[in-house]
C-alpha cells in the first residue's frame, strides 16, 4: 500500500490533511471495472477525524470498507490511520480472492426477474400515485406531522403495519432522522425512494431495512429478525416460530466462509440468481405461445348485427343442453296454462268471473306439473344411475339438477302468485257482488245461498289448506337463500337462531305437510266435482312415490352401511379428516359424495360430503369443514376424544383407532350414498385441470390419487407383476391447482402431495399449490421469503411454505395463464376442467374456458361442483 502525502510536513499540524493512493495493485478485482487496477481513496484528515473525501474506481462494497476510515481515533493520529489502512487494504484482497465474489450476471432478464422480485410499493407508482400519498398525508397528519405508526397507512400498507415501520426506520436512518415522525417534503423523499425503478436503489433500500444498525454489514440475528417481520406480514406463522433455523441456513448460503456477516452484495447475487416464479413457458412453445397471445387477443366486430350473431353463437354453443331443456320446460308451462285459461274462458264462471277464473286456472295447472317436477331434481340416487349407466349424460345436463330444482321453485312460487292473488282480489269481490242473476250458474259450485265474506272462502277445505300452504311455501323458499341459509345477514341474535342451515333443513322438510295439503286442497274443489277433473294426484302420484323409494332406500341402505372409524385428525383451518372402513360392496368413484348422518348431533339430519379417498384405497375418508351449526357440533365430539399428534403425525388434535392403546368411544356415524357429481366425469378426458379453493380440493384429490393409482397399475402391467382385470379410463395428464389462503392448510393433503411426488417418476400430473396469504411475487414484503424458499428446496427438496415437495406459488395465479400454458402443451385435445370452491371464481373459469375453446383448437369443458 502507498501513501502520498499531498501537503508538505508541517501543514499536517493543521486543520486539514490528504491522502491519496493506489489501495490494491496487481491482482484485479471482478468486482471492479476491467479497465481499473486501482481504487482511489481521498482522504480529509482534519484535527483527530478522518473522513472520506473521493472514492475512484470502487463500487459499493469497497466504498463501504473505506467508509471505515471515518472513525475518531482515541490514540495518534498516524498509528490509527495506519491501523484503518492496513484493515481496508486486508479486506480488499479478501474479496479479490473471494470464490463467492464473482462478477454477478446483470443480464436482461435476469435484471428483469430481480426488478419483479423487490418492490415496495406494487400500484399507484409515479406521480399520480403521489398525489394519493399526500392526500392520506393532509388526513393522518397532526400539525404537520406524520407519526411513524400512520406511515404504513399512508402509503397504501395498512395491512402490514410492522413490516411499513422498519420501513419507516430505514428510510428515517438514511437520513438521520431520529423524530417518530415526518413531515411532508420528507415523506415525499421516502416515497421517492421506495418507488425507485432501478434494482440498485431498491436492494439497497431492503438492505437497510435488514442493516439496523447501518454497519453495512448483516448479522444473523438481524436475518432472524427480517424473517420473522417477513412471515408475519405474510401470516406464515411456522416460519416465524423457526426463524431462527432459517436465519442459520440463510448465513449458510450466504457466508461459507463463517466471517458472521453478509453483506449488499451477497442479496443481490441471491435476488439475481433465484429461480423465478413466474409460469415460464418452455422455449419450443415460444413462437406458439406468441401466436396464441395474438390469437387470443379481442378483436371487435365493427358490424354490430354480426358481432351479435357471434355472441349468440357462442352461447348457444355453450350452453345447448341447458337452453332446450328450459325451452321444453317452459314450452309446456305455457301449454298447460294456455290450454286451462281457454277452457275456463269457455265455460259459464267465465260470465261472473271474467279473465281472472282463467288466470287462476292456468296457474294451479302449471303449479300441479311443477310441485310434481321439482322432487325429480333431487332424486339423487335415480340422477347417479341415469348419469353413470346411461347416454343420457349428452343431452342433459345432469350437473345442474340443484339448478334446476330451484328454477322450479321458483315457478311454482309465481303460478302460486298467479292462483291466490287471482282468486282474492278478483274471483272472490267479483262473485261477492254478482247479482242473484249472475250467481245462478254458481250455485252448482258455491251452494243455494250466495257467500256473504271472505270469511266463508277462508273457513273452508280449498281455503285453509291455500293458506296454510302458501304461508309453509314462504317460510322454506325464504330460509333456502342463501342470505339466511349462510347466515350472511346481520340479524339480531334471537332472529339469528331461526336462521341458518338447520333452519333451512327443517324448514324445507316442511314439503311432507305441503303435499299432503296440496292433495287435499286439489280434491276439494269450488268448480270442479267429477273426479276424473281432479288431477292433481294424477301430477303428483309417479313422483311421489319415486321420491318415497329413494326415501326409503336411503333409509334401509344407511342402516346396513355403519362405518367403522379408523382415524380421526383435526387440522387448522377448522378442518377435519375422518378416515373409515369402507363397507362391503361400497363402489364409488372420484368425485362423488355421500351423506353422513351422527345421532350424537341430530338423528334426523344428513348431510353431504366429498370422498377425498380414492376408488383404490382400503378405506374411505372425508375432510369436513366446519362452517355451520351442525359441522361444529359434530367436530366439537371429535376434539373431546382426541390428543394431541406425537412424533411426526399432522394435525392439531388426532384419534388414531388402530394403532392407539387405548380406545376412545368416538361418535357413531351412518353413511349413505355414493351419489353422483359432476367431478365424476373426469374419466371421460385425456386431460383434466382441476381447480381447487380451500377445501373444495377434496373431490380433486380424490382424483389426483385416483389418476396415480392407475398410474402404478399400469407399471404393474407392464413390468407383469399383475394382470389386467379392468381397462384403464382415459386419463393421461392432469394438473391440479390448489389456491388456499392459509399455511395450515396443506397439512389437509400433505400425504398425497408427497406421494405424487415420490411415485409420479414421468411428471404426468401436475400439482400447484397456492397460498394468498402471502404477497403476490415482486413485493418486498415476501422477497426474503422467496430467497428462503429456493434455498431450503433446493438443499432438502421440502417447501418450506407447505412442507410438502411441491413448491407454493404466492398469491392467486393468473388463470389466463393457466389456461394458454394447457392450450399449447395439449394443442387440438378436450380438456376437462373441474373446479370446486365458491361461486366467485366460476365466472372467470367458464369465460377462459370459452374463450380459448372459440378461439384455439383445443377445446375446454367447464364442470362446476355445486359448493
Amino acid at each position: 500500500m502507498e501513501i502520498e502525502n499531498t501537503r508538505d510536513a508541517d501543514s499536517m499540524r493543521g486543520s486539514r490533511v490528504g491522502f491519496s493512493g493506489p489501495l490494491v495493485s496487481g491482482k484485479k478485482s471482478a468486482r471492479f471495472k476491467d479497465d481499473e487496477s486501482y481504487v482511489e481513496i481521498t482522504l480529509d484528515v482534519r484535527d483527530d477525524s478522518v473522513s472520506v473525501q473521493n472514492i475512484k474506481g470502487a463500487d459499493h462494497e469497497a466504498a463501504l470498507l473505506a467508509s471505515r476510515l471515518e472513525k475518531r481515533p482515541n490514540n495518534t493520529l498516524g498509528s490509527q490511520l495506519s491501523f484503518h489502512l492496513r484493515q481496508v487494504s486486508k479486506e480488499l484482497k479478501r474479496m479479490t480472492s473471494s470464490n463467492k465474489f464473482q462478477k454477478i450476471d446483470r443480464s436482461k432478464s435476469g435484471a428483469a426477474r430481480a426488478l419483479r422480485g423487490l418492490q415496495f410499493i406494487n400500484k399507484n407508482v409515479g406521480t399520480e400515485g403521489w398525489s394519493e400519498v399526500e392526500s392520506r398525508f393532509d388526513q393522518l397528519a397532526v400539525n404537520g406531522m406524520l407519526t411513524k405508526s400512520l406511515f404504513g397507512q399512508c402509503i397504501g400498507m395498512k395491512e402490514s403495519s410492522e413490516f411499513a415501520e422498519e420501513l419507516f426506520d430505514a428510510l428515517a436512518r438514511k437520513r438521520c432522522i431520529t423524530s417518530p415522525a415526518v413531515t411532508k417534503d420528507e415523506l415525499r423523499e421516502f416515497w421517492e425512494q421506495i418507488t425507485d425503478t432501478g434494482f440498485d436503489a431498491r436492494l439497497q433500500t431492503f438492505f437497510d431495512m435488514v442493516d439496523k444498525d447501518a454497519d453495512g454489514r448483516i448479522t444473523q440475528e438481524e436475518v432472524k429478525e427480517i424473517i420473522s417481520l417477513s412471515a408475519s406480514a405474510n401470516k406464515l406463522s411456522k416460519i416465524q416460530d423457526n426463524s431462527d433455523e432459517y436465519a442459520a441456513l440463510i448465513m449458510e448460503e450466504l457466508d461459507p466462509g463463517n466471517v458472521g456477516y453478509i453483506e449488499l452484495y451477497n442479496l443481490e447475487t441471491l435476488l439475481l440468481q433465484a429461480p423465478s416464479h413466474s409460469m415460464n413457458l418452455s422455449t419450443n412453445s415460444r413462437v406458439l405461445s406468441q401466436m396464441l397471445s395474438q390469437k387470443l387477443k379481442p378483436t371487435k366486430e365493427r358490424n354490430p348485427f354480426k358481432r351479435c350473431k357471434r355472441r349468440l353463437d357462442y352461447f348457444i354453443e355453450d350452453n345447448w343442453k341447458r337452453i332446450w331443456v328450459m325451452a321444453l320446460w317452459l314450452s309446456i308451462c305455457a301449454g298447460l296454462f294456455t290450454w286451462k285459461f281457454i277452457q275456463y274462458k269457455r265455460r259459464a264462471v267465465f260470465d261472473v268471473m271474467g279473465y281472472c277464473v282463467s288466470v287462476a286456472k292456468g296457474g294451479a295447472e302449471t303449479t300441479k306439473f311443477n310441485m310434481a317436477l321439482v322432487l325429480l331434481p333431487v332424486c339423487r340416487n335415480t340422477i347417479t344411475w341415469l348419469r353413470s349407466r346411461t347416454k343420457l349424460g349428452k343431452i342433459i345436463p345432469f350437473d345442474d339438477n340443484i339448478n334446476f330444482h330451484k328454477v322450479i321453485a321458483f315457478g311454482i312460487a309465481v303460478g302460486v302468485g298467479l292462483h291466490a292473488i287471482s282468486h282474492l282480489t278478483c274471483d272472490f269481490p267479483r262473485l261477492l257482488h254478482a247479482t242473484d242473476e249472475e250467481y245462478e250458474p254458481m250455485k252448482p259450485f258455491f251452494g243455494d245461498e250466495r257467500p256473504n265474506n271472505y270469511w266463508w272462502f277462508v273457513k273452508g277445505t280449498e281455503g285453509w289448506t291455500g293458506v296454510v300452504m302458501v304461508v309453509l311455501m314462504i317460510i322454506a323458499y325464504v330460509l333456502a337463500q342463501p342470505w339466511f341459509r349462510r347466515n350472511r345477514l346481520n340479524l339480531p341474535s334471537t332472529i339469528k337462531k331461526l336462521t341458518g342451515f338447520n333452519a333451512f333443513w327443517y324448514s324445507h322438510h316442511l314439503f311432507v305437510i305441503v303435499y299432503v295439503l296440496f292433495i287435499i286442497h286439489g280434491y276439494f274443489l269450488y268448480l270442479s266435482k267429477k273426479w276424473y277433473k281432479k288431477t292433481t294426484w294424477m301430477y303428483i302420484a309417479v313422483p311421489m312415490i319415486l321420491y318415497a323409494c329413494e326415501r326409503l332406500l336411503r333409509a334401509f341402505r344407511s342402516g346396513y352401511k355403519t362405518v367403522k372409524i379408523l382415524k380421526v385428525a383435526v387440522y387448522p383451518g377448522n378442518v377435519m379428516a375422518v378416515h373409515m372402513s369402507k363397507p362391503q360392496g361400497f363402489k364409488y368413484t372420484s368425485g362423488q359424495y355421500i351423506f353422513v348422518n351422527c345421532s350424537d348431533v341430530s338423528s334426523f339430519q344428513w348431510h353431504p360430503f366429498t370422498i377425498s379417498s380414492a376408488p383404490g384405497d382400503d378405506y374411505l375418508s372425508m375432510h369436513i369443514r366446519t362452517l355451520g351449526d351442525w359441522t361444529s357440533q359434530l367436530k366439537t365430539l371429535f376434539s373431546k376424544v382426541c390428543e394431541p399428534p406425537t412424533g411426526d403425525q399432522s394435525g392439531l388434535l388426532r384419534a388414531d383407532i388402530v394403532k392407539a392403546d387405548y380406545k376412545p368411544r368416538l361418535p357413531k356415524l351412518l353413511i349413505d350414498g355414493p351419489y353422483g357429481a359432476p367431478a365424476q366425469d373426469y374419466k371421460k378426458y385425456d386431460v383434466v385441470l382441476l381447480v381447487g379453493l380451500g377445501i373444495g380440493a377434496t373431490p380433486l384429490i380424490s382424483i389426483v390419487k385416483d389418476v396415480l393409482n392407475n398410474i402404478k397399475q399400469q407399471k404393474d402391467i407392464e413390468d407383469g407383476t399383475k394382470g389386467s382385470k379392468k381397462s384403464p379410463f382415459a386419463t393421461k395428464r392432469a394438473y391440479f391447482y390448489w389456491v388456499t389462503r392459509e399455511q395450515g392448510s396443506f397439512e389437509w393433503f400433505k400425504g398425497v402431495m408427497d406421494e405424487v411426488s415420490e411415485n409420479d417418476q414421468e411428471g404426468l400430473i401436475e400439482l400447484h399449490n397456492y397460498c394468498t396469504s402471502v404477497y403476490e411475487e415482486g413485493d418486498a414484503r415476501s422477497a426474503l421469503i422467496t430467497m428462503l424458499q429456493s434455498i431450503h428446496q433446493a438443499k432438502s427438496g421440502v417447501d418450506i411454505v407447505s412442507g410438502t415437495r411441491v413448491k407454493t406459488h404466492f398469491a392467486r395465479p393468473n388463470w389466463r395463464q393457466v389456461f394458454k400454458r394447457v392450450t399449447i402443451n395439449h394443442p387440438d385435445q378436450r380438456i376437462g376442467v373441474f373446479y370446486c370452491g365458491p361461486q366467485g371464481l366460476v365466472g372467470e373459469l367458464r369465460h377462459l374456458s370459452q374463450d380459448f375453446s372459440h378461439k384455439t383448437g383445443t377445446k375446454f369443458e367447464f364442470h362446476k361442483e355445486n359448493f
